[in-house]
């Protein structure tokens, strides 16, 4: 992902065009509440500093800040929204 994101960044740069990947943690969904039990749910929870699912609506902020104009020198960035699932175990 991070190979293809800064080949797409460097090569649209020039056009004025930004690439940027968006990598999100445990998000609840119907997909994921059905496919996981209460036992697999909180295993995921207890890797996250924010201690609750991840939700559509925060990813979907993430996204409009980067297609909005406030990120305009945002470019080549993978940007993990994972409730500090990357910051490390607890």
């Amino acid at each position: 992902m991070i190979a293809l994101t800064r080949t797409l960044a460097a090569e649209g740069a020039p056009d004025g065009i930004r690439a940027n990947a968006i990598s999100p943690g445990f998000v609840s969904s119907p997909a994921t509440d059905t496919a996981m039990d209460d036992d697999a749910r909180q295993y995921l929870l207890n890797m996250h500093l924010i201690q609750r699912p991840g939700t559509g609506s925060d990813v979907a902020a993430l996204a409009l800040y980067l297609a909005s104009d406030e990120s305009s020198w945002v470019t080549e960035q993978n940007i993990s929204i994972d409730g500090g699932w990357t910051a490390g175990y607890r």
